[in-house]
């Protein structure tokens, strides 16, 4: 270990110098990221619903979309929209193809998220709801979704989390994200195992604030029986 000469490994200097500059690129970070959640779960909700609906016309539909969304990798999905739909006329930008990838992708784990948590709560719920002359809509807006959100809240934080550390495959379609202004001072310092150490912590940072607002939330539902 005393042959080793650790600014070859963390270079402090070069850190605080290129901090700011890497940080430009969180915005465009956070943009997806937390985009690509508020975005999937409207989405997962939509698939959830079809997903345990007895019409086959929804069901079956909404099976084949979760499964082909859990069955890529994102980034094949993210080149697919990027460079392949040009092919056939269709182009969006970098920043929205990321968003439409990551929406699209975290979708299908949060209707399987949702799903479950809805089915688990009890049956008796709704007969009693339905005794109370509750419509269907109601029941489930009133009575089954702040009992399922309780539920599900741990298991969506860590699609959140997910969403977090994989928007630095944007990079991968010219994002300038965090990851991609790593990336440029890395090429021009020499010295990617200093700016990847940074972006590392970085992302870890803005996980540790998932995490206090994950716990903030299952206190604040844990009433909810």
């Amino acid at each position: 270990m005393s042959g080793i000469e650790w600014k070859h490994i963390f270079d402090l200097p070069l850190a605080i110098d290129s901090l700011p500059y890497i940080l430009q690129g969180i915005g465009y970070t956070i943009l997806i990221s937390f985009g690509g959640m508020v975005c999937g779960l409207v989405l997962g909700f939509v698939l959830a619903l079809g997903r345990g609906s007895k019409r086959i016309i929804f069901r079956w539909p909404a099976r084949l979309f979760i499964s082909y969304m859990r069955g890529t990798p994102m980034l094949v999905f993210l080149f697919l929209l990027y460079f392949g739909l040009p092919n056939i006329g269709i182009q969006f930008s970098a920043v929205i193809a990321a968003l439409i990838g990551f929406s699209l992708h975290s979708s299908a784990y949060m209707a399987e998220i949702i799903r479950s948590a809805l089915n688990s709560v009890d049956k008796g719920q709704w007969e009693a709801a339905t005794a109370l002359g509750l419509s269907n809509w109601q029941t489930m807006f009133s009575v089954i979704m702040p009992q399922a959100t309780r539920i599900a809240i741990p298991p969506l934080s860590n699609v959140l989390l997910d969403l977090i550390k994989a928007s630095s495959l944007a990079a991968m379609i010219t994002v300038p994200d965090l990851f991609h202004h790593a990336k440029v001072v890395g090429g021009r310092e020499f010295d990617y195992m200093t700016v990847y150490i940074v972006v590392g912590l970085i992302y870890w940072a803005i996980c540790l604030v998932v995490e206090v607002w994950q716990n903030y939330l299952e206190k604040r539902f844990a009433y909810i029986k």
